[in-house]
């Protein structure tokens, strides 16, 4: 049995005949945790919490979420205030180092980035060993793990003075890494970055210019990808920023912990649903008939999912969701682009917004829902959809792995509850 006392300073515990206190943590947005650190030692026991869904697993001042009030802001700032800035830099800037930076500061942090943008000569060699249609996540993800040997002073010693350097390199590599990844996938050669550029239309040139082909740089695609990766850029303790700060608090350099973190991001649970929310999309379109596929995805008989529905953390609308919906339209609409995908989805939100089976069940679109739409529009491939998430979530990422360390976090050591044949069992 478990209760708070009067004070809600701490909890009591009674098992086994013995009652002991265990501290009641609260957070500055009034949640509130029990600390169990103690448990095991004062009673032999071990909370168990498979997938930790109702652990905290940490403190962090980086992002607060209210999945049931669909609130997400990053360093107390909300979603909805960001996105105005359309300045997906100046978000990273403010997740890696708590506040958004000034005109100088904003200028020196460009400047850095601009610097370190050129992928070493030498990995560029990587690029022609990966075998022909390697998923560009794989690449990415092998290709900064191999920066720790291009640049080594990345371990915790030398992080006082190289964490400005080593953050700048990574942000700005990686989104070079990703276009190279792409040009190779497709056999054409590779775009360097212009000193000219600001960090999105950079990568946008990258993508798609060609010797043949030379690129427009649209001011109206750069703005929506930078309201893309905002939106991206940080989730809290989600699998790939768990995986960063368990990996990192065993005092891996940073390029190998930001590698774990794109491994995890990869699985099809975590990353890829934007992507599967087009294969939806398009199946539904093939077959003609949205009200048959929502039908299917009731029936408890029927494997079929409603892609783009519903999320783990949120119980109302994702705020992320509602800012995208409105950004996806307007794009579409000035750019004169016809996407039959985006009447099937709109129809697939009407059709489930006013059925009671998924309103009873919080099911409401997600970011996922219209992202892959907007990236289809700026002509991003249906593969490199999850790269474009890792691309965004990076100052994410790094921010709470600084945090991690600077916490002088103990390394990551969960129990278990052993449930094998005993000693001599045969």
């Amino acid at each position: 049995m478990m209760e708070m006392n009067s004070e809600s300073e701490f909890a009591v515990l009674k098992v086994g005949g013995k009652e002991i206190k265990l501290p009641v943590v609260v957070g500055t947005e009034g949640e509130k945790a029990f600390d169990i650190a103690q448990l095991r030692k004062e009673t032999g026991y071990v909370s168990l919490d498979q997938s930790l869904t109702n652990t905290a697993v940490c403190y962090s001042s980086i992002t607060f979420i209210d999945g049931e009030k669909g609130i997400l802001r990053y360093r107390g700032i909300p979603i909805e205030e960001l996105v105005k800035t359309e300045a997906f830099v100046k978000v990273a800037y403010l997740l890696v180092h708590g506040t958004l930076p000034d005109e100088e500061q904003g200028r020196l942090f460009s400047r850095l980035l601009n610097k370190n943008s050129l992928l070493h000569e030498d990995m560029r060699h990587f690029f022609d060993h990966f075998p022909r249609g390697a998923h560009p996540m794989h690449i990415l993800s092998t290709m900064i793990n191999a920066l720790a040997a291009f640049y080594p002073n990345v371990d915790l010693l030398s992080m006082d003075e190289d964490i400005e350097l080593s953050t700048a390199r990574l942000i700005s590599m990686v989104r070079t890494m990703a276009a190279m990844a792409y040009k190779k996938s497709i056999g054409e050669p590779v775009v360097y970055p212009r000193h000219d550029l600001s960090y999105c239309a950079n990568f946008l040139n990258m993508m798609f210019d060609s010797p043949v082909a030379p690129y427009t740089i649209c001011p109206e695609a750069v703005r929506i990808l930078n309201i893309l990766l905002i939106l991206h850029a940080d989730h809290e303790q989600n699998c790939s920023t768990t995986t960063v700060r368990t990996i990192g608090s065993a005092q891996v350099n940073l390029y190998a912990t930001i590698s774990a973190g794109i491994s995890a991001l990869s699985g099809p649970l975590h990353g890829g649903a934007n992507q599967e929310v087009v294969e939806m999309l398009r199946h539904i379109q093939e077959n003609g008939d949205v009200k048959k596929y929502v039908d299917q995805v009731k029936d408890k008989k029927n494997t079929q999912r409603l892609m783009g529905f519903g999320h783990r953390v949120y119980k109302t609308f994702d705020p992320r969701a509602k800012i995208i919906k409105k950004e996806c339209h307007d794009f579409l609409r000035k750019m004169n682009i016809s996407d039959p995908l985006l009447d099937v989805a709109l129809e697939v939100e009407d059709v489930a917004l006013h059925d009671d089976y998924f309103i009873s069940r919080h099911l409401y679109p997600n970011v996922d829902f219209y992202s892959g739409i907007v990236y289809r529009a700026l002509g991003i491939p249906e593969n490199m959809f999850t790269v474009m998430f890792a691309l965004a979530r990076l100052p994410g990422w790094i921010a709470h792995w600084k945090e991690m360390i600077g916490a002088n976090t103990k390394i990551v050591r969960p129990r278990q509850v052993y449930i094998g044949k005993r000693l001599g069992e045969k």
